[in-house]
């Protein structure tokens, strides 16, 4: 499908590939990453012909169709439904010249596009577009209105649902999970796993990578290099050649130390609940990909607050709206230092105005708010970015937040967020959208916070950076209430979800595996409601009264006791696996402290080396597959104690 050979870019001056060489085959789902400015744009571009490389050559097959994701769209009073439609140009020319030969009388032309259009399905058309865009979150009269009434970000959903409406046999993607919510998201990773044709895309949301793509291709030291599997296998594959390199060792123990330290925190909270237990196994999982990441430019945290309050802040009674339109109503919560907030709902149900409740702004028509006497917010949005001074630094940022602070430790702080030597600076105007949001992020820590509300704080952050901020946020000690369509972040974060949906906010007995259920089961609603089926709020009363009869005693304990003997070999197994568990887990404490001996990264110790990492690596790999049974089995033996109880 796609040939790259001895192919060198620079971009300028600064040389983005020297001489990569690269094949992707027809059907591939392929994502590229690489450190921001390392070229991946471009090679769109090239891939495009709206760059020449210094050398080397790009081949495609020919006639293959291309379609891409524009990054920008101007004002237009063209409806939303015919810029989708827009994306397919041989629709569209094709309706060009069936007008021209009803124009000229041309009986024998408009039969023979007739029958085109009819090939093409072309009567279908505008029910198609309106169904991406309904699937990216737009509101069923936002068809009709015109691309100019819609914000930037929208706008840019516009362009990717004409990128997908454009029939193509190579599909060119670029960050299109930036401005999408979670069920946005969600609903594209769907699209795409049906997507027939081949597909490249660049994206900093690893949990869209481990769902889309079959393959990953690497921008390293000016190479593109190709790993097989998803985000995930890549970091794995990647980081087992790093710790093979002494050079990064240490660094990566010290990295492994300090992740150690959070898995032993959520260990000490971790109940049977399910989303207590798919965090657990997310933090473990941490320790086997921290040495994909041993070179990132970033290590910072939020520091412990000065002062807080217990509780923090809370909200009775209350209604959250804006100007004469009800959002929320009998909202009635409390949070306390240590909370761990996820905020999910549908597109447009009321998150982001929540969050501007709890920050004190006039979203709260009714209702008390109570601060605690030191409550500290730290507030993330993106539009806050705008509020940054165009012609200050980053150092001149936080030197006016603390006059007397040094400039050696102001200069500390902010290599964190990796500004260094003449970056920390360099006036905000020259910044990207990625160099703000970490500037934004810095000044935030930088105040000492006891309480975060982040609204979608990763946008234009690339994936070290999100990696840097979770093992942040993890490590704060305040309460947090956060809205991300990362659910990297999201499982690696929060303690509990509340689900912002129908005019209510009520905590979410799940995690997100559940809630991405309940969003299946929401669209099926207004299916089962045409259908004529009966839901479970509506279902009629069988008019039987409570008494039991002494056949249904008789029949209810015979269920029960079939019940116990199901249940009895689960347990077991259980037990078997926790002890299983115990051991491979004390064996992988011994090949650890092993592979801590200096020793064994000479030349003369390499054969003991490989051998001990492929033990490291068969006791991990046994320790996830039981890990798994167990967390499978436990929701098994949860499910059968739940009915045995009733």
């Amino acid at each position: 499908m796609l040939t790259i050979a001895d192919l060198s870019l620079q971009r300028g001056g600064v040389w983005l590939l020297e001489s990569a060489n690269l094949t992707v085959q027809p059907g591939q789902r392929v994502a590229l990453v690489g450190a921001n400015g390392a070229g991946k744009s471009s090679l769109f571009q090239l891939i495009l012909g709206q760059l020449s490389p210094e050398q080397g050559q790009v081949s495609l097959p020919g006639g293959c169709r291309i379609a891409h994701m524009a990054q920008e769209v101007t004002a237009s009073d063209r409806s939303a439904r015919d810029y989708v439609l827009d994306g397919d140009s041989d629709l569209r020319r094709l309706e060009q010249a069936l007008a021209q030969a009803e124009a000229a009388g041309d009986d024998a032309g408009m039969a023979r596009i007739h029958g085109e259009l009819d090939v093409r399905e072309a009567w279908s058309a505008p029910r198609r577009a309106e169904a991406l865009l309904r699937g990216l979150g737009f509101a069923d009269g936002d068809a009709d209105r015109p691309v100019s009434a819609f914000s930037g970000g929208w706008r840019i959903r516009l362009n990717l649902a004409q990128a997908l409406m454009r029939p193509s046999d190579l599909l060119l993607l670029d960050e299109p999970t930036n401005h999408l919510d979670l069920d946005a998201c969600l609903w594209l990773e769907n699209w795409l796993a049906r997507y027939p044709g081949t597909l490249l895309f660049i994206s900093h949301d690893r949990d869209f990578m481990d769902r889309v793509a079959t393959h990953v291709v690497h921008f390293e030291q000016h190479k593109l290099v190709p790993y097989t599997g998803n985000y995930s296998a890549f970091e794995r594959q990647r980081g087992e050649r790093l710790a093979q390199q002494q050079a990064s060792y240490e660094r990566q123990q010290a990295r492994i130390a300090e992740i150690q330290r959070f898995i032993d925190r959520f260990k000490a909270k971790a109940t049977k609940a399910r989303q207590a237990q798919s965090r657990l196994k997310a933090l473990e999982r941490m320790e086997r990909i921290a040495p994909a990441h041993v070179d990132s430019p970033f290590s910072f945290e939020f520091p412990a607050a000065g002062k807080t309050s217990n509780p923090l802040l809370s909200i009775r009674h209350g209604q959250v709206g804006h100007g004469q339109a009800l959002v929320l109503d009998q909202i009635n919560l409390t949070l306390l230092p240590g909370s761990r907030i996820g905020l999910l709902g549908p597109n447009g149900a009321g998150k982001s105005t929540l969050i501007d409740a709890l920050r004190g702004q006039d979203t709260l028509r009714a209702g008390e708010r109570v601060c605690g006497e030191h409550l500290a917010i730290g507030y993330f949005a993106q539009h806050q970015l705008e509020s940054l001074d165009l012609e200050a630094s980053p150092y001149l940022h936080l030197q006016r937040l603390s006059p007397r602070a040094s400039e050696q430790s102001i200069r500390d702080f902010l290599g964190g967020f990796d500004f260094h030597g003449d970056a920390a600076l360099a006036p905000v105007r020259s910044f990207s959208g990625g160099e703000k949001a970490r500037l934004a992020l810095a000044v935030i820590a930088w105040q000492r916070p006891n309480l975060l509300l982040l609204d979608e704080p990763t946008n234009h952050l690339d994936l070290e950076m999100r990696q840097a901020l979770t093992l942040a946020l993890q490590g704060f000690d305040g309460a947090m209430v956060i809205v991300s369509h990362d659910r990297h972040l999201l499982r690696n974060t929060v303690d509990q979800f509340w689900l912002v949906s129908e005019g209510r906010v009520c905590e979410f007995e799940g995690d997100l595996e559940d809630y991405e259920r309940w969003l299946a089961d929401r669209r099926r609603e207004p299916e089962a409601a045409t259908d004529g089926r009966t839901g479970p709020e509506t279902a009629p009363d069988s008019g039987a009264g409570n008494r039991e009869s002494a056949e249904d005693r008789r029949a209810r304990k015979r269920r029960e006791a079939e019940l116990r003997q199901k249940l009895s070999p689960f347990r077991k197994r259980l037990t078997a696996l926790e002890t299983e568990m115990e051991r491979l887990q004390g064996t992988l404490a011994q090949l650890e402290q092993a592979l801590a001996d200096p020793g064994l990264y000479e030349a003369s110790a390499k054969a003991r080396l490989k051998e001990l990492l492929a033990q490291q690596a068969e006791a991990r790999g046994a320790l996830a597959t039981a890990e798994a049974e167990w967390l499978e089995l436990g929701e098994t033996v949860e499910s059968m104690e739940r009915e045995l109880a009733r």
